[in-house]
């Protein structure tokens, strides 16, 4: 039977930073160093990692799950996010005829068991539905979650990228867990859409991907970066740390209790974020950043 009310959410144990596994097929690595890179994440307290079945177009699960097979003992020392639900068109992949989102039971199921064998592990600590279907069966999508849940190949469940509407619909039939947005000082829709406000009142702490904006806020030349990077190397040189440490703790200020994904294959950048839950900017300084990216004072 359905239910008509929203379920109590479990909690997230997820570290306060989280690694993105997105760009490690870019990367170069060896077996080994991919092996010191997660180990050298743990150490700085970042023991959960974020993939999805379609990073590197399939790819980069596979290279994730060598490290772990290579390391004995390492997995249980971590958490796996995963995410499916989007069908690339890759030679990986070939019966995708087009590009298509598909939160069916049987591509869910068959997704969750391709990267249970890629990532060489029995479970996934959280799965999310990496964009909205505009075909979901919501009963049919919550009664999945049961079976994986129940079968111990998936432990807990969320959304990425879903509008209010949608995690609520999904959210009255089956706990949710998190929600994971895009989020940054130069891109705030999840702020005036309602997103981290929903989270905030449902207990989902969201999880933040592209906390840099892709690294625009470094490197972009458009008005409204080159005002926000202004303002938050001001900030920087205030607290005596790095801009992207202002950038996550912008972040890490809401009281939805968001946690940033660090993508990067630098240690120094991890350590960046992580000097972040040291930081807590004050409410002026927080609007100080709005107001740079906005381009006006709050209405």
């Amino acid at each position: 039977m359905t239910s008509t009310t929203a379920l109590t959410p479990p909690n997230l144990p997820l570290s306060p930073i989280v690694a993105g596994a997105w760009r490690m097929a870019d990367w170069g690595f060896g077996v080994q160093q991919r092996v010191a890179w997660i180990e050298q994440c743990i150490e700085l307290g970042i023991t959960s990692f974020d993939h999805a079945d379609i990073y590197g177009s399939y790819t980069v699960e596979a290279l994730f799950g060598q490290a772990l097979a290579a390391s004995p003992g390492l997995r249980e020392r971590l958490q796996i996010v995963g995410k499916c639900g989007i069908k690339l068109v890759s030679a990986q992949r070939p019966g995708h005829a087009v590009k298509s989102y598909d939160s069916s039971r049987a591509h869910v199921v068959a997704s969750v068991d391709a990267s249970l064998q890629a990532l060489h592990t029995d479970r996934l600590d959280l799965l999310l539905i990496h964009r909205p279907d505009l075909l979901m069966d919501p009963d049919e999508l919550a009664d999945t979650f049961r079976s994986l849940q129940a079968a111990g190949k998936v432990l807990q469940f969320g959304v990425s990228n879903h509008s209010p509407a949608e995690l609520a619909m999904l959210h009255r039939r089956f706990p949710l867990a998190t929600h994971q947005v895009e989020l940054s000082a130069l891109q705030m829709g999840a702020l005036a859409d309602g997103t981290l406000a929903q989270c905030t009142d449902l207990g989902l702490r969201p999880m933040v991907w592209s906390p840099l904006g892709g690294g625009r806020l470094f490197t972009g030349q458009d008005a409204q970066a080159q005002r926000v990077r202004g303002v938050l190397q001001a900030l920087a040189e205030q607290h005596g740390v790095g801009m992207a440490t202002i950038a996550h703790a912008w972040i890490l200020r809401h009281p939805s209790r968001p946690l940033p994904i660090a993508g990067s294959s630098r240690i120094a950048a991890m350590q960046e974020a992580v000097a972040a839950l040291s930081l807590r900017l004050s409410a002026e300084d927080w609007y100080r950043v709005w107001q740079a990216s906005m381009g006006h004072e709050v209405p």
